[in-house]
């Protein structure tokens, strides 16, 4: 066990509290104030979607664009704080809405893939090398709308095209099953590492996987991560926990279903995650109804239930276990488990 943890979020993870079922609860938070916060939960790195960064980067011209990160840049060094990441918003622009790389009009194509461009140019400015890349809408509510062979190698060609604008980055793809679309192109970890392997740069793809869109998959997110970790690809996390087959819910980590959460936590450390600069995004939001003075506790309360998870994986007895699975009798590690979590 030699896992490394830095710990970050977004500045989206703390929600100003809008509702589509009914009133706004809580005030907007300015992004400088959102920063000051960082350091005083316990996080070194923020997590960036483009626009995060440069607010109104549809009004401004490449170069622009540049020096707006650049002054964010200056900001989170004041901060102390490093960027992990930055990811293209492409799912809330009409030319978008229909899909960016995969939809059916050549100019909405286009833009998106300038789009994409830019962002890269923000995390340049920003000092990551590290994209992420969540395919919102590279899918249908239909199936006949569009065919799915040409929609992957849309896809294949805009990652393609993105490496070579820029050969230091490197992109993990963040697999979802569905949600805003309901069917998405891309939406597991072994989709995303199989459609690495068709770049011309198989080497720069990999993935980043939240914990909530591999149970909307009906899948366990430690596994998923395993199966990363085995490709070397697992290049960040989205850590957060999930109420069933639902919507995306970005509940605290852990909340729901802690023997979940512990196996996540034991399958990073168990296999060094963060040995290469990885870092480790607990990508939650406040409960609706929380209040602005105590609106960051879903952040806090996360990092929490990681480290006792963390400690109390490491101080399992590794030999006792070895010899449960040795004898085959995994009832007696299922109890020697839950006795753990339960603190007996």
């Amino acid at each position: 066990m030699a896992g490394t943890f830095t710990f970050t979020f977004g500045p989206w993870n703390i929600h100003e509290g809008s509702d589509p079922f009914g009133p706004t609860v809580r005030d907007s938070v300015s992004f400088n104030k959102k920063l000051s916060a960082y350091k005083q939960l316990g996080f070194d790195g923020v997590q960036f979607h483009d626009d995060d960064a440069v607010p109104n980067m549809g009004d401004l011209t490449a170069g622009q664009i540049i020096k707006e990160a650049e002054a964010v840049k200056a900001r989170l060094d004041e901060h102390g704080l490093v960027a992990e990441f930055v990811a293209p918003r492409l799912w809330e622009d009409p030319r978008t809405i229909d899909g960016g790389f995969t939809n059916n009009d050549p100019a909405c194509r286009a833009y998106a893939r300038e789009r994409f461009k830019r962002c890269i140019d923000i995390a340049a400015a920003l000092g990551t090398n590290l994209i992420v890349l969540w395919l919102a809408r590279e899918g249908t509510y239909i199936r006949e709308a569009k065919d799915s062979a040409w929609a992957v190698d849309q896809i294949v060609d805009t990652l393609n095209e993105m490496m070579a604008y820029n050969t230091d980055m490197k992109i993990a793809i963040e697999p979802k099953p569905n949600e805003p679309m309901d069917h998405t192109y891309i939406p597991t970890t072994g989709h995303a590492i199989a459609l690495g392997l068709r770049t011309i740069d198989a080497d720069r793809i990999g993935v980043n996987i939240e914990s909530a869109h591999a149970i909307l998959a009906g899948l366990d997110p430690s596994d998923e991560m395993g199966f990363a970790l085995s490709f070397d690809k697992l290049w960040s996390v989205h850590l957060n926990d999930q109420n069933g087959l639902k919507f995306d819910e970005d509940k605290s980590f852990g909340s729901v279903d802690l023997r979940r959460a512990f196996n996540q936590v034991r399958i990073l450390d168990k296999h060094n995650y963060g040995a290469n600069g990885e870092m480790v995004g607990l990508d939650v939001k406040a409960m609706r109804t929380q209040k602005d003075d105590v609106a960051t506790k879903h952040l806090s309360n996360s990092l929490v239930i990681f480290k006792k998870l963390l400690a109390l994986s490491r101080s399992l007895d590794d030999d006792a276990i070895a010899g449960f699975v040795s004898e085959r009798d995994y009832e007696e590690l299922d109890l020697y488990i839950m006795n753990a979590l339960l603190g007996g």
